[in-house]
């Protein structure tokens, strides 16, 4: 079975449950706690993960850690319909470009906004909200006229956008004026098997 390495508050690491609840994949959940801003983990978590971050993935052989390469592993490993992770060239270009924004804008603002104000972890709260405004907005500009973010389907783009967007509240960051994040936030929770995190 496979065994995620997570804590239930860390968008990150619901992203990946996420997934695997829409592909239908039992896993085995093993908690990793935090204090003073930091991952409590040893040397055995170290040779899975030696940024020793989270999430990490076991599966069988193969192990992984950080939730843009789970998500690519996953829906290319176990979704057969290749929905979440599309095969063809300038589709698969789309959702990589989606995850990009990802771990760029949205980790330098909605990820870093919501660690200052809800965790207290030390940052320049005014810049990271800024910073946050422009992920904000680059995902307006498509979801303004799209449903979703790469092609006509969810993807895994949508997951790996989701979480912090869905949480913009808990870094004090206004998404009122998206009506298109908004509504695609909306989308999401109504997916089969949508399954949700504290704040969502």
């Amino acid at each position: 079975m496979l065994k995620l390495y997570d804590r239930e508050a860390s968008g990150n690491c619901y992203k990946v449950r996420l997934l695997l609840s829409f592909l239908n994949m039992p896993y085995e959940r093993i908690p990793v706690a935090m204090k003073g801003g930091k991952n409590v983990v040893d040397g055995s978590y170290l040779q899975l993960n030696p940024r020793g971050q989270i999430p990490t993935l076991v599966d069988g052989d193969t192990t992984l850690w950080g939730s843009t390469a789970i998500l690519c592993y996953l829906a290319a490993r176990h979704d057969e319909t290749s929905g979440w992770l599309p095969r063809e060239p300038a589709r698969l270009g789309e959702v990589m470009q989606w995850l990009e924004l990802a771990q760029n804008e949205i980790l330098n603002g909605l990820f870093r906004a919501r660690a200052i104000v809800k965790f207290g972890l030390p940052g320049d709260l005014e810049a990271a909200q800024q910073t946050a405004q422009r992920a904000l907005g680059v995902l307006e500009s498509r979801l303004a006229t799209q449903p979703w973010l790469a092609g006509s389907g969810p993807t895994i783009a949508d997951i790996a956008c989701f979480p912090y967007a869905a949480l913009a509240v808990e870094g004090k960051v206004d998404i009122a004026p998206c009506t298109g994040v908004a509504q695609w936030i909306g989308r999401i929770k109504s997916l089969d098997r949508f399954v949700g995190m504290p704040g969502i």
